[in-house]
């Protein structure tokens, strides 16, 4: 992408405040990530995985949580970008004196799905001139608990070093004038020419291997060569898929985040890169993404197919089929990256949060929430799945038939509904309607697959959902479905409805339910969740504090309304949400007018899936697929 913004700093102070969060870009090698502030900082890293414990997490305290800097001791501008269709990022840094550019990657290799190099790869240029550089790397491993046993190696050309505590251990080489600060930092300081190059490597060790000694450094030239291959990796990568509509690029750089956010020997997608960024600056909304959610599926199928990926679609659906098959009975709503079930939620008190606004959370306790829209996921997955030429074998559909029995057994039951309200459980309209969508694929993948199936007894209990969503959770005073029964709040998630084929999205009553939503639930152009009831101490869903603008809402309404024929209205709103990402393209999953800034988790996979599906709506040559595979007596 273009860049587009222009940042000035100071670095005599590198750890004096918390950044926003539009200026970190995202790196990553499908296995783990980092986040680099404009000013060269990483002040997030999780590894070996995602969901690793953090060896720098700066980004969730100033203090005590660590960082890894390479910056210009005098005053100077930045300005950044990717390389094209890469999660190789460029930061060109100008000083009165010079110009440099530094180049991030998390490096990677033929054949690293299974066994990834799981290394840091930092190369600074000299392009004009000259600049000082001061390098900070402070470790502080397991989210800041451990300050770092930090060693010299020996008998390796240039100072190598390694870093030890708990259960982790990195290797540290490449940078001449690299050296020890204390027990717990490593320094370096030094001037950079035009034409002259600086590198540093950050490794990923067990600290049994480091004291056996069985591990191998890269030499300095390897570097170079390392940070080519990523690029060539990446670029090979993304030559595979093709976007359209008024943004393509955008589309691929979501792709590309998408892509970044795959762990790969398992296929899954994490939800977000980062832990307990908080959705409100004021309460207690914090969060761990750092897993993977069934719901997400469908959506994956649906925009990385759109954009040829659909190797990475099959990969999170295959995913979600290992994980959640066995008994219908025991599915959850997300998992871990490798399939794990258990997600117990904690909170980790060595950290104080971003921006001071705690809790730090480790694990998910929403995991264990019923959520009954996961039915109808599971089976719109594997009818989208057939739409595109894939068949399910016996087995799984002996699975799909528990998940049927499921449904029919939970549908009139209430539930947390798809935003994981911690508040009492009630009986979300999307959750029913999302019963209705199993019981409606299933009967249709029955049918198309000559598939045995008590179809009279399906057909009736989805008559019997589709009436009682009817007669309870739509308002006939106003014409629109609501939230929840017996209620008359909206919710963005009535949004999905079309998508799931429950109604069209040209019948009345869906009109006038996005009239409605537009109505009570936009301000300043983008969308809410729903609207919070009562002040900021009782929001009526179990949280406090109210939390910002959800983008992915708002690109599922410029959907509807796209697929509602009001393309400029659609496209207008598409601009403004897509405004709000930052110069690098990249979403967080809230925003907040009021302080002009992201919050929550970041970068956000749901947005970045649904900012694909909103660009593929708005192509002039696109029609919208309504999955309304209805049968006779539904009608």
């Amino acid at each position: 992408m273009a860049k587009e913004k222009k940042y000035t700093s100071n670095a005599a102070s590198p750890y004096s405040a918390y950044s926003p969060l539009e200026n970190y870009g995202f790196i990553s090698d499908c296995h783990s990530s980092a986040l680099v502030s404009q000013t060269g900082s990483i002040d997030w890293c999780c590894m070996p995985r995602f969901d690793s414990r953090a060896v720098f997490a700066r980004l969730l305290d100033n203090e005590r949580g660590g960082a890894f800097s390479i910056t210009p001791t005098d005053e100077f501008s930045s300005t950044r970008q990717y390389i094209e269709n890469t999660l190789v990022l460029e930061t060109v840094f100008t000083t009165k004196t010079g110009t440099v550019r530094l180049r991030d990657c998390l490096t990677m290799c033929e054949g690293g799905r299974l066994s990834p190099r799981k290394q840091l790869l930092r190369i600074v240029d000299g392009l004009s001139g000259w600049v000082d550089l001061s390098v900070h790397i402070a470790p502080r491993l397991d989210f800041g608990a451990i300050r770092p046993w930090i060693q010299s190696l020996r008998g390796h050309n240039c100072p190598c070093f390694s870093v030890i505590g708990g259960a982790d251990g990195f290797l540290i080489t490449g940078l001449p004038t690299l050296e020890k600060d204390g027990r717990h930092n490593l320094v370096a300081s030094f001037r950079l020419q035009a034409g002259e190059k600086a590198r540093v490597s950050c490794m990923y060790c067990q600290p049994e291997i480091i004291d056996a000694q069985h591990y191998t450094l890269p030499e300095i030239e390897e570097l170079d060569v390392m940070l080519v291959e990523t690029t060539d990796w990446w670029q090979r990568w993304a030559q595979r898929g093709h976007a359209d509509g008024p943004r393509p690029d955008l589309a691929m750089r979501s792709a590309c985040i998408l892509k970044g956010l795959t762990n790969a020997p398992t296929g899954a997608i994490a939800a977000a890169a980062t832990t307990s960024l908080p959705e409100s600056l004021e309460g207690d909304r914090n969060w761990d993404y750092r897993f993977s959610w069934v719901r997400d599926a469908v959506f994956s199928v649906r925009a990385l197919v759109a954009l040829g990926f659909e190797r990475e679609a099959d990969g999170f659906r295959r995913f979600i089929e290992r994980s959640a098959a066995g008994s219908a009975e025991d599915l959850q709503i997300m998992y871990g990256l490798g399939g794990e079930r258990s997600l117990p939620e904690i909170h980790i008190t060595t950290l104080e949060g971003w921006r001071r606004h705690g809790p730090v959370r480790v694990g998910n306790a929403a995991s264990r929430q019923k959520q009954h829209d996961l039915y109808g996921e599971l089976l719109d997955l594997a009818h989208r799945w057939h739409d595109i030429g894939h068949c399910p074998d016996d087995d799984y559909w002996e699975f799909l038939c528990e998940t049927i029995e499921a449904a029919i057994q939970n549908w009139h039951k209430p539930d947390r509904g798809i935003w994981e309200i911690r508040g009492p459980v009630r009986h979300f309209v999307h959750s029913k309607a999302a019963c209705w969508s199993a019981l409606n694929s299933a009967i249709s993948l029955a049918h198309r697959l000559s598939r045995p199936a008590p179809f009279d007894q399906w057909g009736e209990i989805r008559h019997t959902i589709r009436n009682d969503v009817e007669k309870h959770g739509y308002d006939t005073a106003r014409g629109v479905f609501v939230q929840s029964y017996d209620n008359t709040q909206m919710d963005a998630a009535l949004l999905l409805l079309p998508i799931i084929g429950f109604v069209d999205h040209m019948d009345p009553r869906m009109l006038r339910t996005v009239d409605c939503i537009m109505d009570e639930l936009m301000e300043d152009g983008l969308l809410l969740r729903y609207r919070q009831t009562g002040d900021s101490s009782n929001t009526g869903d179990g949280l406090t504090g109210r939390e910002g603008y959800f983008l992915a809402c708002t690109f599922w309404l410029v959907e509807c309304l796209a697929c509602q024929g009001r393309r400029e209205e659609a496209l207008a709103l598409f601009e403004r949400t897509v405004d709000v990402g930052n110069d690098l393209g990249l979403f967080a999953e809230e925003y907040d007018p009021s302080r002009h800034c992201m919050v929550g988790n970041f970068p956000q996979g749901l947005t970045h899936l649904s900012l694909v599906t909103a660009n593929a709506s708005l192509d002039k040559s696109s029609t919208c697929r309504k999955r309304t595979f209805q049968q006779k007596n539904d009608k």
